[in-house]
């Protein structure tokens, strides 16, 4: 059984939406590689996942509600991707995220009220974005 992935430079092409049987993968590391296209809903199937970091890559798209579903996660690292559009309330559910970092993306739109859910989160890194409002509080 696979628990940790951790994969830098080389990698090109999608992220198989194959990935999403691993449910007991706790931490996906796939940052600094050449990766494209958008996020498969079914990472939202790695319920034991704690660990997300596909930064500096050259994914797009939205970011895909079922991303809400991951209950354990602590630390989502996005960031320097081509990511679009709002971002979804459903990221209000990660209430064991203490470090979110979607900087230098290209979201837009005002930032969630449910992000004031999150009342573990001690990293919150938004920079380079189009996101306007004001930071929630719970």
């Amino acid at each position: 059984r696979v628990v940790n992935i951790d994969i830098h430079e080389g990698l090109t092409g999608e992220l198989p939406s194959e990935l999403g049987r691993l449910t007991a993968l706790n931490s996906l590391s796939l940052e600094y590689n050449s990766l494209t296209g958008g996020l498969p809903v079914t990472l939202g199937q790695l319920t034991a996942l704690e660990h997300l970091d596909l930064r500096n890559n050259n994914l797009s798209g939205t970011l895909p509600p079922e991303l809400g579903l991951l209950s354990a996660l602590q630390h989502l690292q996005l960031g320097e991707n081509q990511f679009s559009g709002a971002l979804p309330t459903e990221l209000g559910r990660l209430t064991a995220l203490y470090a979110l970092e979607i900087e230098d993306n290209q979201f837009t739109g005002v930032l969630p009220v449910e992000l004031g859910q999150l009342t573990g989160l001690d990293f919150l890194s938004l920079e380079g974005n189009r996101l306007s409002g004001t930071i929630p509080v719970e």
